[in-house]
Order: structure tokens, then C-alpha cells, then sequence
């Protein structure tokens, strides 16, 4: 139950024409403690309940369990979670052996664009796109608990 992932800025949408996957996600949370966050998504039309720990120091790897729910269920949750509500299109792209999940961020979070790869292990390597920019791994700032409350349209890049 430990993910160990890197996140990464995106500075093209070349990866869009990479994707072998697009699915759109709605997100909240429900708590965004700095030791725990518990998030509720729809994608498409299936529900999901997630628990997550405090990240590492490095902030590579941390604690995760999820659970499927029903999609009213996840509906009904939606109406409960913090504001603000998290609208995403998620690319899947294959770049060697791995996969990266590339989220294009919407509404109150257009322009933001962020590709994160789950590894094995914290040395692990892997292939890095042309499109793939500066590391962002454990920048808080970029954890979407945090855009939640802090969109990217308030930020002053």
C-alpha cells in the first residue's frame, strides 16, 4: 500500500497525441490534513474513495488505500468535500516501460498541466519524454490537495 511516484511539469501538449487514454475525473476532498488526506473521485461513472499518509521526507512514496464506490455514492460525497471541487482530463501515455498519468487541469485550475510516473522503487529509472519538464516531486504547493485550496488562477507565476 506504499505509492511511490515523481510529478513533473508538462511544457507542451505534444503527450496529447502520445495518449492512448483520455478520461475526464472529478475530485474533492473530504479532509486535507497535512498527516492524511481522503479524497472522493468520479471517473466516468464509477467512484472512488481514497486515503492517503503523510508523503517522505523526499516526498517519493507515501501510504495509500482506495476503495471502490458507486457513482451516487461518489455524487453524494461531492456535495461533502472542501472547496474547491478538482476538474481533470487524465492522459495515459506510455514512454518505455512505464506509463505516466499526464492531468490537464480545468476551471479554476486551467493552465496547469502535471505528469506524474509510479515506480517500483525510489532509484528507479526510466525514459523521460521531450514534453517532460522541471520536477515538482514533493512540492507541496503541486499536490492537488493543495490546488484544492490554493487554485492556479491565484497564483502569481
Amino acid at each position: 500500500m506504499i505509492e511511490i511516484e515523481r510529478k513533473f511539469l508538462v511544457l507542451s501538449t505534444d503527450f496529447k497525441e502520445e495518449a492512448y487514454k483520455k478520461t475526464r475525473i472529478i475530485q474533492g476532498f473530504l479532509n486535507t490534513h497535512k498527516e492524511r488526506t481522503v479524497r472522493v473521485r468520479l471517473i466516468n461513472n464509477e467512484g472512488v474513495l481514497t486515503v492517503k499518509g503523510l508523503s517522505s521526507k523526499n516526498g517519493l512514496s507515501r501510504f495509500e488505500w482506495e476503495k471502490p464506490i458507486t457513482k451516487e455514492d461518489a455524487l453524494e460525497l461531492l456535495k461533502l468535500c472542501e472547496p474547491v471541487v478538482i476538474d481533470k482530463i487524465r492522459y495515459l501515455v506510455k514512454a518505455g516501460n512505464h506509463i505516466f498519468e499526464v492531468d490537464e487541469f480545468l476551471a479554476d485550475n486551467a493552465g496547469l498541466i502535471i505528469a506524474e510516473i509510479e515506480l517500483q522503487n525510489e532509484n528507479e529509472t526510466f525514459e523521460k519524454p521531450l514534453w517532460l519538464g522541471k520536477e515538482v516531486t514533493g512540492d507541496i504547493k503541486y499536490y492537488n490537495s493543495q490546488i484544492s485550496k490554493q487554485p492556479y488562477n491565484t497564483w502569481n507565476t
